[in-house]
């Protein structure tokens, strides 16, 4: 590979880790490092901000949350990736504008939408994706500013880290919150939330679930809250099955803080003591951990939810989950579905439903038939499907980027016609986008920490932050910081 005077020209769709760590894995290269190959990467997303998932689908609270956005900061604050927010996919830019501009596209659009939980009543009036739910709280500007919280008692189904998210923000009071970036809509809705108990399901048992120890742990801190477990859910575990939870650490000690919660209910329910939080203060709020439930009806009355039913499960000699027979009925005002989350198909690109992924081999890009694409990529979510965290991302960014190298030393890749990099900046200003910057997103990152500044938590402290939600208020502070006209 000999170096060039015209610099590879890649556009990378999606400023979420999936989209950062392509491009960091690029330029990390020894290749590009030693100047062999010389790069330029531009970095779209289709809303004003960038960090994707991590911004606008992670609950504010969560103990990782700001590690992972600085680590993102840090390399796209570096200046040899240049951002550009308010750009949709498929309205603003098509596939083929992309390949006028660009040598190769890599698509990392994470996955958005909810993964479908296939039981009657699904569709009633208060069953919720959590999804929404999620973009809701996190103030993504393509959301309703509103949430319905008028249910006493409410569901969450699934035990992930977005079940364990969604729950821990309705346990929470909107005080405890006030600590978080929550905007004000947001800590509004949540102030006047009418919810008193938080039940969460979840179809295997307390060793099957996902949570670290510490995201178990964080489950009884808000304030005035109650966990409470029902004894049937740790009394079925086998002895067999205790041999191979005691043998992992992380499993016996998530296991063994159910364990613990449920021992402290029962010495109090012995000795007729009335509850409190782990703090010693009364009960505001009670979260319920169910297990070995499996999700069957969703029950309802005049289009509204109204509970639903459950079929006991338990584990055979095989290790695999089962129904027992024994149904359980549980009177609800609302249910999330926090079961997983699914891909969006995006405009011209080759799409897999079932697995709602874009249908690649290697991380290239494939027709129906199987054919490769020449200079389309996928990274991410979008690319294996929503499972795994930050280290399986980098790993299929590893595995995107080779096969990209690959090709362009095998010269697979056609060449964009369009070599100047200007060039998609006066594309997208002929079509009035307001298309937003690095610099814009700095200032917008200012101006939310002002916002926090200005206020005060419910210790009377300031906060750090207070995200903007309207979509127009983010490009106004983002353009005018660059002394970029916004749209009128």
């Amino acid at each position: 590979m000999s170096s060039s005077q015209q610099p590879f020209r890649l556009a990378v769709i999606g400023s979420g880790p999936a989209g950062v760590y392509a491009a960091e894995t690029l330029l990390k290269n020894k290749q590009v490092k030693s100047g062999e190959l010389e790069v330029a990467i531009d970095l779209f997303d289709r809303l004003p901000a960038p960090f994707g998932l991590i911004r606008y689908g992670v609950a504010p609270d969560h103990p990782r949350i700001k590690g992972i956005i600085t680590a993102l900061h840090r390399i796209l604050g570096r200046g040899d990736i240049r951002f550009l927010g308010d750009v949709e996919f498929g309205t603003d830019l098509t596939v083929d504008d992309l390949r006028h501009h660009y040598d190769a596209v890599i698509f990392a659009t994470g996955a958005l939408k909810d993964a479908e939980l296939t039981v009657p009543g699904v569709e009633l009036e208060g069953s919720h994706g959590a999804a929404d739910f999620v973009a809701w709280y996190d103030g993504n500007p393509d959301y309703p500013r509103s949430w319905e919280l008028d249910a006493e008692s409410v569901a969450v189904i699934g035990n992930g880290n977005v079940a364990l998210d969604v729950a821990r923000v309705l346990s929470k009071s909107a005080d405890e919150l006030l600590r978080t970036e929550i905007p004000d809509n947001v800590y509004a809705g949540l102030q006047a939330a009418k919810t008193t108990d938080v039940h969460v399901f979840g179809r295997r048992g307390p060793a099957q679930t996902k949570f670290s120890p510490l995201e178990a742990r964080e489950l009884a801190h808000p304030r005035g809250l109650q966990v409470v477990m029902d004894p049937r859910d740790i009394e079925q575990i086998t002895e067999a099955q205790w041999e191979v939870i005691n043998a992992d650490k992380r499993t016996s000690q998530v296991t063994q803080t159910f364990v613990g919660w449920l021992e402290e209910q029962q010495r109090r329910e012995a000795a007729g003591e009335e509850p409190t939080d782990r703090e010693g203060r009364p009960v505001q709020r009670r979260l319920h951990m169910h297990f070995w439930h499996r999700p069957v009806e969703v029950l309802g009355e005049d289009g509204q939810v109204t509970g639903m039913r459950f079929e006991r499960t338990e584990l055979d000699a095989e290790g695999n989950l089962e129904g027992t027979g024994e149904f359980v009925d549980y009177e609800l005002g609302a249910i999330y579905r926090a079961v997983g989350y699914h891909g969006s198909e995006l405009p011209g690109i080759p799409y897999d439903a079932k697995r709602g992924v874009i249908s690649n081999t290697a991380g290239r890009v494939t027709a129906a038939e199987g054919d490769v694409l020449p200079g389309l990529y996928a990274n991410g979510w979008i690319k294996r499907g929503p499972v795994g965290l930050i280290g399986a991302t980098k790993s299929d960014a590893i595995e995107t980027i080779a096969s990209l190298l690959e090709d362009i030393e095998s010269g697979a890749l056609p060449s964009a016609p369009e070599r100047d990099g200007e060039a998609i900046l006066r594309l997208l200003e002929d079509r009035g986008v307001p298309y937003t910057t690095w610099d814009g997103w700095m200032a917008l990152d200012e101006h939310e920490k002002a916002l926090g500044a200005a206020a005060v938590d419910a210790d009377g402290e300031p906060r750090a932050r207070i995200k903007v939600v309207e979509r127009e208020e983010m490009v106004r502070v983002s353009r005018d910081a660059v002394n970029q006209p916004s749209p009128a």
